[in-house]
């Protein structure tokens, strides 16, 4: 019988300790890092960026 109609539920996710995944993560960061010092795609996006809520 199912508690309160519910089913279980398998998540697969990146093992966060892996030297491919430390790699990746800073591989990533290092592009994000080149590109706010290069590039005005941030200021495009915050200029058309919906503020109603601030």
């Amino acid at each position: 019988m199912r508690y309160m109609e519910r089913r279980p539920v398998q998540i697969w996710l990146p093992d966060v300790h892996s030297e491919a995944f430390t790699a990746e993560a800073h591989r990533q960061a290092a592009a994000v890092a080149r590109a706010a010092q290069t590039s005005d795609d941030l200021d495009f996006v915050e200029a058309v960026s919906d503020t109603r809520d601030e």
